[in-house]
């Protein structure tokens, strides 16, 4: 049986090939990780997932990751696989933090900088339409 170091590798490396290979093509899942992201970043009034993930307190960190789990538990349970799709993508990242493995610390850089960029794309589309909306 893999140990839970090893199980939660295996987890980063297939989310991050599952973003490289899949989610690009999948504007749904894009704008639900970059809306969801960019939401908690602002609660902290940040700029990247990254700074995000550093601010957060161990307190503040194990509640995240119980809301992490609840909401995404619901939105299976709901049928909205995206959705959860999205929140087990943020938990993942926000677990690596804790990583000290240099493999975890590569796929941690990577994968932030992918939801940096979906975070990025989302922002650019609601100051689009905002500027419809004027």
């Amino acid at each position: 049986m893999p140990s839970k170091e090893q199980d939660y590798k295996e987890r980063l490396v297939a989310v991050v090939r599952d973003l490289k290979e899949n989610i690009r093509d999948d504007a749904e899942a894009m704008w639900l990780i970059g809306s969801l992201a960019a939401r908690l970043i602002d609660l902290y009034r940040l700029r990247t997932w990254s700074q995000f993930k550093a601010q957060l307190t161990p307190q503040a960190y194990d509640q995240l990751l119980r809301d992490f789990e609840q909401q995404g538990n619901g939105y299976h349970k709901e049928g909205k696989a995206k959705a959860a799709y999205a929140i087990q993508l943020l938990a993942i990242s926000t677990v690596a933090r804790t990583q000290s493995a240099p493999d975890v610390k590569e796929g941690e850089l990577l994968l932030d900088g992918m939801i940096n960029a979906m975070v990025a794309s989302y922002r650019q589309a609601q100051v689009a339409e905002a500027a419809k909306a004027h």
